[in-house]
């Protein structure tokens, strides 16, 4: 099944590519099933963002249209992650990958650096992932990926529950963070100026589900109150994607925790609203 966004069977004619990597096995979380997100949101997205008008299908689009070639790369192994980031970032698509836990994007940087150097990475998450003690995980994942970005123009948002080792990493790399608080006191308007005024023209941006608040996404594999709004979310998304992104990522989406799949379709009209400001 292809997410209902996608408008191309041509790689070579598209402009970003959706790709699934339903994999969990570098996760410790006590909930499972992430790796049933990429088929999940697929599904919900020809559900819920389809309208049926007779025999006529047509799609539920952002207001702001969807104008780019979006094709549907289907899902692939962890194992195969080099290889079709490879492939898709030579031809200068922008790929969206779905996991899957968030250990996956270490491996999806790594390979979008490669054509582009160091990357400007804007983190959504309630968690740092900033543990350097263990490496390899889904909880390491800002640590690992440190040699393939430009900390001095990275940013993350919506932390509100890290460790005390993380929070010490924070200080150390001297890394702006953004919490849900800040973006209360200073408005949204200001939280995009500085993101925006951070990042440079090489920008990865990855969206752990759970940065969201569960009252919105519940479906998480480790779910965390007092976060950020789907609005806010969406906004700031679009801003950085207009500037230009060189990829993005949707992680810990779990369907199995899931409130009538509200976070799979969340998930799905995000990846509209990217594309539709890409």
């Amino acid at each position: 099944m292809k997410i209902c966004w996608a408008n191309t069977d041509n790689i070579d004619e598209s402009d970003i590519v959706i790709v699934g990597i339903p994999d969990e096995s570098k996760s410790h979380a006590l909930r499972k099933g992430t790796s049933e997100a990429p088929h999940k949101i697929r599904e919900i997205s020809s559900i819920r963002d389809t309208y049926k008008h007779g025999d006529d299908i047509s799609l539920g689009l952002p207001l702001d249209g969807i104008t780019k070639k979006v094709y549907d790369y289907g899902n692939i192994e962890r194992s195969q992650i080099e290889y079709a980031i490879d492939k898709i970032v030579s031809k200068s698509k922008i790929p969206i990958s779905i996991g899957g836990d968030h250990s996956i994007t270490t491996q999806i940087i790594k390979s979008v650096s490669k054509k582009y150097g160091p990357l400007s990475l804007v983190y959504f998450d309630a968690h740092p992932d900033f543990v350097s003690s263990v490496h390899g995980y889904y909880g390491s994942v800002f640590q690992d990926v440190l040699e393939y970005i430009d900390i001095k123009t990275s940013i993350m948002v919506g932390i509100r529950t890290p460790e005390r080792e993380e929070i010490d990493n924070i200080k150390k790399y001297d890394v702006p963070v953004i919490t849900p608080f800040d973006i209360i006191r200073n408005g949204i308007q200001k939280t995009e100026e500085t993101i925006l005024d951070r990042i440079g023209k090489n920008t990865y941006v990855s969206l752990d589900m759970d940065a969201i608040d569960p009252a919105y996404a519940p479906g998480v594999s480790v779910p965390v109150p007092l976060g950020l709004r789907n609005t806010e979310v969406a906004f700031l998304l679009k801003s950085i994607v207009k500037k230009g992104i060189r990829g993005l990522d949707i992680m810990e989406t779990c369907p199995n925790y899931d409130i009538k799949d509200r976070t799979s379709h969340l998930a799905s009209r995000i990846i509209s609203e990217v594309i539709s400001s890409a």
